[in-house]
């Protein structure tokens, strides 16, 4: 048996007694706040369509100075927005846009006054004047009990619309500004999840596991055993819902197939053989959090536990898809990439059974994608943006790691090796990201010879 991970039982424990009490107390006040709201509103309001009733509540929420009535009112807003349906959401985004955008004439106007007389009380006019008035109102509903995590779902939402309606660019970017504060890695909280974490999260990994699917209770438990880990991130606002997460194997070996990996039925190695941390599965949990970056800090925080736990680890990798390679290869100019002969057999979809002359040259092709295709100056392929950011080193290709339809179809079955060499990850992360220079083996820099 390998050695279980500190038991985190007590402290839990006490955060959600914490968490019930401070509930409690926000109901008494939201329903207090619900009475005096009764009170100012004697008579029915005349009908008004989901939307603009929305929008109605926000310019109030706005406006609004008590406390009680005012995170009963965050409520109300929390609650309707949840309601809205697909179509009402857009319109109501139309409005966030519109209706709670800067003043142009008093940013103009400030800023003529600054240039006039330059002093501090003008620069903070401009300040004030270039906040745009939906931000406050973001920063108050996040003031209702569950408040943060409709933020997240609205996000969420606006971003499934934002590529057809780019007018809305200004309210994702309030909202993209807000979270990088409010998620910071100071209010994250780092968990150790096993078969005794509570069942809310556990039924949470089978849902947001993005990666390789879980298929059921028993396929979590397989990936749940004493020679496995998983490790996510917490947020107060979110209580059992993890942010991001990582599944860990502890291995002999660094592993060249995903399957082993998974299979549930695997034959347990001894913890004395142990000597290897692969990380084969990151999943964001929240499309309302991306461009919030969490993973870099999980992995980091996740070498350093682990590290404390078990004695003889001498390897840190991960195995990792390459989400974006067949995309690129389908369109991509090959010439003088690859055999004139064979372009047209690589572009098809990569069956089960691929001859060994074309299995070459895909995985040649994949090795110039990570290492020299781009996206500005950083990595296109976006699990090579995130590992190498991190100051990771491209180790190794493997070929026929991810049979699965969709290891075939995004990345031609090829998975990665990233190597963390705690040595070096901070020197690797300063070169990519200042010199725009991709650590790689010398086996993977030879294929490209």
């Amino acid at each position: 048996m390998l050695s279980k991970t500190t038991d985190q039982e007590a402290p839990v424990q006490a955060r959600e007694e914490s968490i019930t009490v401070l509930g409690r107390a926000l109901t008494s006040v939201i329903s207090a706040g619900k009475e005096i709201l009764a009170k100012r509103r004697p008579f029915a309001e005349s009908a008004q369509g989901a939307t603009e009733s929305l929008v109605s509540l926000c310019s109030g929420l706005l406006e609004h100075r008590g406390e009680a009535s005012g995170l009963a009112l965050a409520q109300e807003v929390t609650d309707g927005y949840r309601a809205l349906s697909a179509t009402e959401q857009l319109a109501f985004f139309i409005r966030l846009a519109t209706d709670f955008d800067i003043d142009q004439q008093a940013l103009l106007s400030a800023t003529e006054r600054y240039r006039e007389n330059p002093d501090y009380d003008r620069l903070q006019d401009i300040t004030r004047a270039v906040e745009a008035p939906r931000q406050k109102l973001f920063r108050r509903i996040n003031m209702a009990p569950d408040g943060t995590r409709t933020l997240v779902a609205l996000r969420g939402d606006l971003l499934r619309v934002l590529r057809a309606n780019p007018q809305l660019k200004a309210v994702d970017s309030d909202l993209k500004h807000l979270f990088i504060s409010w998620f910071n890695k100071g209010f994250l909280e780092l968990r150790s999840i096993d078969w005794s974490s509570p069942a809310v999260v556990l039924e949470k990994l089978i849902a947001y596991e993005a990666v390789h699917e879980i298929n059921g209770w028993e396929d979590l438990r397989g990936r749940l055993r004493e020679d496995r880990r998983c490790f996510a991130f917490f947020h107060p606002a979110m209580g059992n819902d993890p942010l991001v997460f990582v599944e860990v194997a502890l291995v002999d070996e660094i592993p060249d197939a995903i399957a082993p990996l998974i299979d549930r039925n695997r034959e347990t190695i001894a913890a004395d053989k142990v000597n290897t941390v692969v990380f084969y599965s990151i999943s964001n949990c929240h499309p309302g959090l991306a461009g919030i970056s969490f993973g870099n800090f999980l992995i980091k925080n996740v070498v350093e536990v682990l590290n404390k736990e078990m004695e003889g680890l001498k390897t840190f990798v991960t195995l990792s898809p390459v989400p974006g390679f067949r995309r690129w290869l389908k369109s991509a100019d090959l010439e003088g990439l690859a055999d004139e002969a064979l372009v047209d057999k690589l572009r098809e979809p990569v069956g089960r059974v691929v001859e060994g002359v074309v299995q070459a040259a895909l995985v040649r092709l994949c090795a110039h994608y990570l290492l020299n295709v781009k996206s500005g100056d950083l990595a296109k392929d976006p699990v090579a943006r995130f590992h190498l950011g991190n100051g990771a080193r491209l180790h190794k290709l493997h070929w026929g790691a991810d049979t699965t339809t969709n290891g075939r179809e995004q990345s031609g079955s090829i998975m990665v090796n990233y190597l963390y060499d705690l040595q070096k990850i901070e020197i690797n992360h300063e070169e990519y990201f200042d010199e725009g220079i991709i650590s790689a083996s010398k086996s993977v820099k030879r294929m490209l010879d």
